[in-house]
C-alpha cells in the first residue's frame, strides 16, 4: 500500500482529500504546513507528497529540495500557467489546479507512483499502475459488477472490437477507458467521440477528416479523429446515432484498416482498436434499416452489458459515499454522511438515470444541506418521474415491458402508443405530426409538459420548430 503525505492548511479540504485517498486504498497522513511535513518525513518514508502551493510560513515548493527523491505533486487554487511552470522548474513532478477532478487526481497519482517505482523498492511493490488507479472509479462488489470486471479483464487482453450496451448513466465510457488502460494499447492515445453530439452535416468531416477546399469553409486540411487515434483506441459513444453514410465509411475502416478524408482520393492506413457504446438495441435497428447489419456484426465481436444501478444492491451506498466525499471536497464543505433513512430510500429507488442520477442527487443534497447529515428529503427522490410512473428504459430505448403504457403516463395528454415505441421516439413523432396544426402551447398541453420542457427536448432531439401554414 502506497504511503502519501498531504500538506494542506485548509482543514476541510485536507480531511476530505485524506478520506478520499484512504477509500482508494492508500495509506495517508497529513500536515498543515511545510515544517510539520518535514518533521513527518524525517520520521518515516512517503511514496508521494501532495502539497498546496500557498501555505502559511513557507510555500509548498520548499518541500522539493528537502525531501530528496520523494516526488512532490503541487496543488494550487491559482490555476495559471506561470505558477505551473514555476512549480515544475523547482522540481515538482506534476501540477494540479483546485478545484480538481478526482479522476484526474487518481490518474496523476497512479502515473507518478508508476514512474518512480524503480527508484524505491517499496514503491515498486505497492505503487498502483495508472489503469488500476483510474478503474477504481468503477467500484462495486455485487455479482453483476464482479462479472463485469471479469469480462473487462478478458476483453482487455485482446485487440478485438467491443460493443458496450446498457442504459444511459450506467458508466459505459468508464468501462471503455478501463478496457483501454488494461489493454495492449494503454500507452497510446484513446480518442472519445459522442456521435450524438456532432451535427449530422459535420460527423464525416470530424471522424474522417477533410482536404482543403473539399467543401465551403474547408480552408485547410483537417485531420479526423480516427486518424488522431492511430495506434490507439477509438471510442464511439452513442454509435446508434451515427448516420448511415458515416456507418458505411466506418465499416471500411474495420474491414480494410484505412480511411479516406472527405475530398481526397488517396486512402490512409490506420491501426485502431474500436470500442463502441449505445443504449439502443442495434439488432432491432438493423431490422428497420436504421443501422447497417454488416456493421453491427463487425461491432458485435465482443459484447459487454452494463448492469443498471437498481440491480447492484449495496453498491448504491458505496457509490453514494464516493460521490459525497467528492462533492464535499469540491465545494469545500465539512465532511458529510448519509442518514439511515437516506440509505434505505436509495436502496429502494429505481434510479432510471442510474449512476449519473445518483451523483446528481448527492451533489444537490450537498448544496442544500446545512448540517453534516444528508437527510432523505434533500435527495429529492420522491418527486422524480421514475418514482411516480415506474418508468425505466431498457438498452433499446423502449419503455420496460412491465408497464406497456408508460409513454401515455409520462405524457399525460397523449393517446396510447405502441409498447415498442420509446418515449423519445414517441415525442419526436407526435411533435412532427402535429406541429403544423398546433401552437407550441397546445403541443405542450397535449404532451402534459411545460413550454420550456418542450423547447428543451426539441433542442436535445434536434427537432426544428416549423411555422404553421396560414
Amino acid at each position: 500500500m502506497s504511503h502519501i503525505l498531504i500538506v494542506e492548511d485548509e482543514p476541510v479540504i485536507r480531511a476530505a482529500l485524506q478520506k478520499f485517498l484512504e477509500r482508494n486504498d492508500f495509506q495517508v497522513q497529513s500536515a498543515d504546513a511545510v515544517d510539520q511535513a518535514l518533521t513527518l518525513c524525517d520520521q518515516q518514508h512517503f511514496d508521494l507528497i501532495i502539497s498546496d502551493l500557498r501555505l502559511p510560513g513557507r510555500p509548498g515548493t520548499d518541500l522539493i529540495e528537502q525531501v530528496g527523491s520523494t516526488p512532490v505533486l503541487i496543488m494550487t487554487s491559482y490555476a495559471s500557467m506561470r505558477s505551473a511552470v514555476d512549480a515544475m522548474k523547482l522540481g515538482a513532478v506534476d501540477y494540479i489546479a483546485k478545484p480538481f477532478n478526482h479522476d484526474e487526481m487518481l490518474q496523476s497519482i497512479g502515473a507518478i507512483l508508476s514512474q518512480h517505482a524503480d527508484a524505491s523498492p517499496e514503491a515498486a511493490i505497492a505503487a498502483p499502475t495508472p489503469e488500476i488507479a483510474t478503474s477504481n472509479y468503477m467500484i462495486g462488489q455485487s455479482p453483476p459488477m464482479l462479472e463485469l470486471f471479469s469480462r473487462i479483464r478478458k476483453v482487455a487482453r485482446t485487440d478485438a472490437t467491443v460493443l458496450i450496451q446498457g442504459e444511459s448513466g450506467t458508466g459505459k465510457e468508464l468501462a471503455a477507458h478501463s478496457i483501454h488502460q488494461q489493454g495492449l494499447r494503454a500507452l497510446a492515445p484513446m480518442i472519445s467521440v459522442n456521435c450524438a453530439a456532432i451535427p449530422e452535416t459535420l460527423i464525416e468531416s470530424e471522424l474522417f477528416g477533410h482536404e482543403k477546399g473539399a467543401f465551403t469553409g474547408a480552408v485547410s486540411t483537417h485531420r479526423g479523429l480516427i486518424e488522431a487515434a492511430n495506434g490507439g483506441t477509438l471510442f464511439l459513444d452513442e454509435i446508434g446515432e451515427l448516420p448511415l453514410e458515416a456507418q458505411a465509411r466506418l465499416l471500411r475502416v474495420l474491414q480494410e484498416g484505412e480511411i479516406r478524408r472527405v475530398g481526397s482520393v488517396q486512402p490512409l492506413k490506420v491501426d485502431i482498436r474500436l470500442i463502441a457504446a449505445t443504449h439502443r438495441d442495434l439488432k432491432a435497428m438493423t431490422r428497420t434499416g436504421r443501422f447497417r447489419e454488416d456493421l453491427f456484426y463487425r461491432l458485435y465481436i465482443m459484447e459487454i452489458a452494463m448492469p443498471p444501478l437498481r440491480d447492484r444492491g449495496e453498491d448504491i451506498i458505496e457509490l453514494a459515499e464516493k460521490f459525497l466525499d467528492k462533492a464535499c471536497a469540491r465545494m469545500a464543505t465539512v465532511p458529510m454522511r448519509l442518514s439511515s433513512q437516506a440509505r434505505h430510500a436509495m436502496l429502494n429507488y429505481r434510479w432510471s438515470g442510474n449512476v449519473r442520477e445518483l451523483e446528481n442527487a448527492i451533489e444537490r443534497a450537498v448544496i442544500l444541506n446545512e448540517t453534516d447529515l444528508i437527510s432523505v428529503d434533500l435527495l429529492g427522490l420522491d418527486s422524480h418521474p421514475s418514482a411516480q410512473t415506474g418508468y425505466s428504459e431498457d438498452p433499446s430505448g423502449a419503455p420496460s415491458t412491465n408497464n406497456r403504457n408508460e409513454a401515455q403516463s409520462y405524457y399525460p395528454g397523449a393517446q396510447a402508443v405502441s409498447p415498442a415505441l420509446s418515449l423519445e421516439d414517441y415525442f419526436q413523432r407526435f411533435v412532427l405530426e402535429h406541429q403544423q396544426q398546433m401552437t407550441e402551447t397546445e403541443l405542450a398541453k397535449r404532451l402534459g409538459i411545460s413550454r420550456k420542457t418542450l423547447w428543451e427536448r426539441r433542442q436535445r432531439l434536434g427537432i426544428p420548430r416549423k411555422q404553421r401554414e396560414d
